[in-house]
This record gives structure tokens, C-alpha cells and sequence, in this order.
């Protein structure tokens, strides 16, 4: 074999195709092309995005979609209309609450909101109480335990239902934290009065849902 031997394999190569080159070639007049229009044109692209004249999708689509909090912590919600029957000296923990059918979902933290009338002389823990559910429980005798989430864990390291709040916090945020400072770490007794301003990211509405 010599090298003026050596050519590609047959199928492997295959020759342009000469367009343009007379009406005998099959591809003469308009080479392919068509008749007429732009993209019979030399240099007659039209871009991936175009809609014809249309307004494109990318103009028509809003930009912006509401406000979507980043630092929001997705509670379980408990209203107290749901504790008047417990009795006096119960103690009341998510275990017990959970295990009664009064909270779904146990891979949330439970916040105890002041819709309804607080029960007399009953311990509860949980991991977060509004202001009306606080001023209710102390009136009525309660004994409030502020827990963590998860457990044994700080309380800056709670659960966020979006990503973890980069930006400054808000009047209400500070005002928890600061609560939460003053309370022993991790868990303890606080005094109603101590955790008067206990976290209060949720309100209660009239159908003792949590709004945003």
C-alpha cells in the first residue's frame, strides 16, 4: 500500500451540494430556497425568539409574581378554642396533641394562637405563642414552656419554609428574638409575662386560621 492509496472509507465522506449551478443541476433558480420571502434572502436569519411581529413571550410575561417572604417559619397552627376541655393540671405537649388528632402535620413546629377561651391552671408546651394567646393563658393561670425546633437544637437554627433570611429582619423578628433571648436555652418555663412578646410572625384570623 502506498499512500496515494489511502482514501476514507466508503459512505464516510460525502460532497456539498452545489446549489445555484443552472436548471439542468436540479437545484437551480432558486437553489432550494423557495420563491420569495426573507429567507430566499442572502443573510435572511430570523431569530430563535421571533413571533412573527407578535408580542414576544419574554415582553408579555410579567415580571414580577407578588412577594414571597424568605423568612416566614411554617407553623402547625393550634387555636385555644380547641383546649377548653382539658382538664385542670394537664399537661399539654405536641406529643399529646398529636397524639389526640389536634395537630396534622408533626414535622412542623406547633404555634398555640388565641382564638377561644384558654383553659384553667394547664401547663402547655409548644414552640411559639401569639400575644393574644399569651394574655389569655396568663389570665386563665397557665404555665407557658417555650420549646426549640427541632429539639435540642438553638433556636436560630428553626426550620424556614423558604431559604434562610440573608437580608435585615424585621421589627417583629427582632422583637421575638429578643424574647427568645431572655428565655433559658433550648427550653424552660418562661413566665407568661417573660414571653409576652414571644414570637408573633402569625396573627389569628376569624376562622382561627394563621394568616401571613
Amino acid at each position: 500500500m502506498k499512500l496515494h492509496d489511502l482514501h476514507p472509507a466508503d459512505g464516510s465522506r460525502t460532497s456539498s451540494r452545489r446549489v445555484g449551478r443552472g436548471h439542468g443541476s436540479g437545484r437551480g433558480k432558486t437553489a432550494g430556497r423557495g420563491t420569495k420571502g426573507q429567507k430566499s434572502r442572502a443573510g435572511g436569519k430570523i431569530p430563535a425568539w421571533f413571533e412573527g411581529g407578535q408580542t414576544p413571550l419574554h415582553v408579555r410575561t410579567p415580571k414580577l409574581h407578588g412577594f414571597r417572604n424568605r423568612g416566614r417559619i411554617a407553623y402547625a397552627p393550634l387555636n385555644l378554642a380547641r383546649l377548653t376541655e382539658v382538664e385542670e393540671g394537664t399537661l399539654v405537649t405536641p406529643d399529646v396533641l398529636a397524639h389526640d388528632g389536634l395537630v396534622r402535620d408533626m414535622k412542623l413546629p406547633v404555634k398555640i394562637l388565641g382564638n377561644g377561651d384558654a383553659p384553667k391552671g394547664v401547663t402547655i408546651h409548644a414552640h411559639a405563642f401569639s400575644r393574644t394567646a399569651l394574655d389569655k393563658l396568663g389570665a386563665a393561670g397557665c404555665v407557658v414552656q417555650l420549646l426549640s425546633w427541632p429539639d435540642n437544637a438553638p433556636i436560630d437554627e428553626r426550620p424556614r419554609k423558604e431559604a434562610a433570611l440573608t437580608g435585615s429582619r424585621s421589627r417583629k423578628a427582632r422583637r421575638a428574638r429578643a424574647a427568645r433571648a431572655a428565655t433559658p436555652e433550648g427550653s424552660g418555663t418562661a413566665p407568661v409575662a417573660a414571653t409576652a412578646a414571644a414570637d408573633d410572625a402569625g396573627t389569628e384570623s376569624s376562622d382561627g386560621e394563621p394568616t401571613a
